[in-house]
């Protein structure tokens, strides 16, 4: 948990490493995902880098494995998940036999691949052509028919009959289109032969498959009869134009038919080598999709490496890598020990050197989190990335953040919905993780599972207190207030009164949580009302109060112990003195007045408004008391109210000026001090000027982080007095800005009794048996409702404004947020963020 406290501290560190070592070495820093590289090559251009042809292999082996998980899933094989661990980057060694496989494998796949489209162009060629030789039977039969016909009315003799039938035949030419194309293809050969063409089609009941692609495509079978070559040249360019297929086709029955069977013949062995040809590609494509997995992260690994690589400097004598990186301190004997063990893998008699420099840049933010606070954390860096060693509100949001979202959402019925969804995402975070889903949605429910379980269970408490479900209460212990009426005088009459001196039992305490014959009330509201906004206001001034503590821890551990004076001091009395006393004035308020007294002043109807006293006391006014009763609650209120306010006007020129004088008196006794040691020295001993580099830099602190030593003194004024302003305001504004609590909390309530009322009563107010069957549909409807409206769009609402409360009431008081988060190279974040973006 001291990791989440405060970010760790870092360390810039120099390595130096055996370029036979550097492999093997960057791949175990990447296991252990725990350093920052700095890039020392800044000025060179990528293609000049010393391992760019080691990426450009990388690269290469990337396409290949492309192109056979390609081939994969266009086979319907399904990749298998690595389960087990995942495997290691390949040595050296292995990188050659890797390349030297995804060759081998591709040129198989590609061979099978070119071998299976060609043979499937030779089948569907052949395929069409039976078709031409099957379907146009017919055609020639009706032509040889007509001829025999005109022949025989003729009283032609055989011989002259057989010559007629030679002289009579016209030319044809037969072939294969696409069904689309046909109504273009008919019209155009009308066109150009001038109705001279006689074109007879039929279509094909199956489709054919596209060897290239495998789409199915519909085709038909046509033959067109025509006479003169003439006239065959234009068909043939017409029938290349719309990419007809045109196939050999004799006019003698007994040809065609040696043709048909000469055709099938080829067909059935064709069939037979296609088959083979499947099956050896099939079993290729099973061997490889196994290894296909392992192969990918392999290549990934390698290809982050080499890119790591690159940010490495070498040596002026070429035989040493230096590199720079950042690494948190607690890892700095993980990050040792991968060294060593990257040089002991290639068996380098030269160790590795890890040193710790100096440096004045701000080092990187890193948060150590688990699967729990993760969540959390995300939450906070996505208003800004602490500064470096800044208290780190994550913490506190663990309980703050749920706490009050149940203050808005509090309902015992809803918040058992989100706690069994979140359960469930807890309970099978294992299954449910190992599926890569591409749903943005789901990914942001589920990597906030914990947010939402912790939602769940503080909404289930808060809605207990409220005693409400489903915008009913439960009657556990019995109610603490008692009818005095007779039966009669309840029953004529709609509302009645119930004095809480008298129909209270001041023995019998409710419990914990709202009485529930408040529900029955119909002044429900406006009890509510009061309860739940002086709640928001209390839980408000508490908030605010931490916040500003925490700037202490941060003034404490940057050294900055004077703010602690001059910024925090005022800003507390300021926020303690004005609000923390109206909290206290509403618990007083609670307490001092009662209806089970017979002194006057201290009845309830005595009580006086809390938020106009409060103005009073602003604005040194007095309003008039009723008859019998106080102005105020205890005697010397008015004078302590007003030295209250004054102590707090106090704190403003406190504020305002306290920094901006600390900072000037400070300047010039160091410009005193700095003359004053010139004097001494006299010029006789003269020392170099520091460097850029030795100039000593501010430190990434929190809440101001800068000293404003380097500003002028009239710029210090004007950020103070923008401060000082912004603070005063932000105060009351903030403070109104928690009434965010009561406002939710009173419209989720409303709109869960609406809907109960008007939608599912419909159900329950039937008598009759068609009760049963409209209860039954009525409670999907509401049920629906509930789900969409109440769970879904209230919990995002209450969400989103629990989320402002922390960002802009809570955390301004202390959190800067002016960091830049820590990057390590780790493989296990490089894959994951590969899955996501396919």
């Amino acid at each position: 948990m001291g990791a989440m406290f405060r970010s760790e501290e870092m360390a810039l560190c120099q390595m130096f490493i055996q370029p036979e070592a550097a492999y093997t070495s960057v791949s175990e820093l990447g296991e252990t995902g725990a350093v920052q590289f700095r890039d020392l090559n800044g000025e060179v251009s990528a293609f000049q880098r010393k391992f760019v042809n080691e990426v450009r292999r990388c690269d290469e082996m990337e396409r290949k494995l492309r192109y056979i998980e390609a081939e994969v899933k266009k086979d319907g094989v399904s990749i298998p998940d690595l389960r087990d661990e995942l495997p290691r980057a390949p040595n050296p060694r292995e990188i050659i036999d890797l390349e030297a496989h995804l060759e081998k494998t591709e040129n198989e796949i590609l061979e099978s691949s070119q071998n299976a489209v060609n043979l499937k162009s030779n089948y569907l060629e052949l395929t069409e052509l039976r078709h031409v030789l099957e379907r146009t039977q017919s055609f020639f039969f009706e032509q040889e028919d007509a001829i025999n016909l005109d022949a025989t009315r003729s009283g032609m003799s055989p011989e002259d009959q057989q010559q007629q039938q030679i002289r009579g035949r016209l030319g044809f030419v037969a072939g294969v289109i696409q069904r689309e194309r046909v109504p273009g293809f008919e019209r155009m050969l009308w066109r150009i032969s001038r109705g001279n063409v006689f074109l007879r089609q039929v279509e094909l009941e199956k489709p054919l498959e596209d060897p290239n692609t495998g789409n199915e495509i519909f085709k038909t079978v046509f033959v067109a009869f025509f006479q003169g070559e003439q006239l065959k040249t234009r068909i043939k360019k017409v029938c290349t134009g719309f990419h007809a297929s045109l196939y050999p086709c004799p006019s003698v029955h007994e040809d065609r038919e040696d043709m048909l069977a000469g055709v099938r013949t080829r067909l059935e062995d064709l069939d037979m080598v296609l088959n083979q040809t499947r099956d050896h590609r099939s079993r290729v494509i099973m061997s490889v999709s196994k290894q296909l997995p392992t192969w990918r992260i392999m290549v990934k690994k390698m290809k982050a490496i080499y890119h790591t690589l690159n940010l490495f400097n070498m040596d002026v004598t070429k035989k040493c890598l230096i590199g720079e990186c950042w690494v948190p301190v607690n890892d700095l004997p993980v990050v040792q020990k991968a060294l060593s063990d990257g040089s002991a893998s290639v068996g380098s008699t030269i160790p590795s050197f890890l040193n710790v420099i100096d440096t004045n840049e701000a080092p990187p933010t890193f948060n150590r989190t688990n699967k729990f606070t993760r969540g959390f954390q995300n939450l906070i860096d996505a208003y800004g990335i602490a500064s470096y060693r800044e208290c780190n509100p994550a913490l506190y949001t663990i309980i703050t953040f749920p706490f009050l979202f149940g203050i808005m959402f509090g309902d015992l019925g809803h918040g058992l919905i989100m706690f069994l969804f979140a359960l469930w995402m807890v309970t099978g975070e294992k299954k449910l993780g190992a599926k890569k889903s591409t749903n943005e949605i789901w990914n942001i429910f589920f990597g906030g599972r914990y947010i939402i379980l912790l939602m769940g269970i503080f909404s289930c408490y808060t809605g207990f207190v409220y005693n409400d479900v489903f915008s009913k209460s439960m009657n556990i212990f019995g109610s603490s207030w008692t009818i005095t009426y007779n039966v009669s005088t309840v029953m004529t009459n709609k509302d009645l009164q119930l004095n809480p001196g008298s129909d209270q039992l001041h023995e019998d305490v409710y419990p914990i949580g709202l009485d529930p014959v408040w529900q029955l009330a119909t002044n429900k509201i406006i009890f509510l009302n009061s309860y739940k906004m002086k709640l928001s206001i209390i839980f408000g001034v508490v908030h605010m109060i931490f916040g500003v503590c925490m700037s202490v821890v941060n003034f404490n551990h940057f050294r900055r112990r004077q703010s602690i004076l001059l910024e925090f001091l005022p800003q507390i009395i300021f926020l303690v003195l004005l609000f923390a006393y109206m909290v206290f004035m509403m618990f007083m308020k609670w307490v001092q007045y009662t209806a089970k007294t017979d002194f006057q002043p201290h009845t309830p109807g005595c009580a006086p408004s809390v938020l106009i006293m409060f103005i009073n006391m602003m604005l040194f006014k007095s309003t008039d008391p009723l008859p019998g009763c106080y102005e105020f609650m205890y005697s010397f209120q008015n004078k302590l109210q007003k030295g209250f306010v004054l102590v707090a006007l106090v704190c403003v020129p406190w504020m305002l000026l306290g920094k901006p004088f600390y900072v000037m008196f400070s300047k010039k006794n160091k410009d005193a001090s700095s003359h004053h040691n010139g004097d001494i020295n006299q010029g006789m001993e003269m020392t170099p000027e520091p460097t850029a580099d030795e100039q000593p830099k501010p430190s990434a602190g929190a809440s101001g982080g800068h000293d404003h030593e380097d500003e002028p003194i009239s710029e210090i004024f004007i950020h103070q007095a923008i401060h000082t302003i912004e603070y005063v305001l932000s105060t009351i504004s903030h403070t109104a800005s928690y009434l965010r609590l009561w406002a939710l909390s009173l419209a989720h309530a409303q709109l869960s009794e609406v809907l109960w009322n008007m939608v599912l009563q419909m159900g329950l107010k039937q008598t009759s048996y068609t009760g049963a069957i409209m209860l039954y549909i009525v409670f999907g409807c509401w049920a629906l409702f509930t789900l969409a409206i109440l769970v879904m769009m209230e919990g995002l609402s209450a969400f989103l404004h629990t989320l402002r409360l922390h960002w802009v009431e809570f955390m301004s008081k202390f959190y800067e947020g002016l960091g830049h988060v820590f990057q390590p190279f780790s493989f296990k974040i490089i894959l994951d963020e590969d899955d996501v973006s396919e």
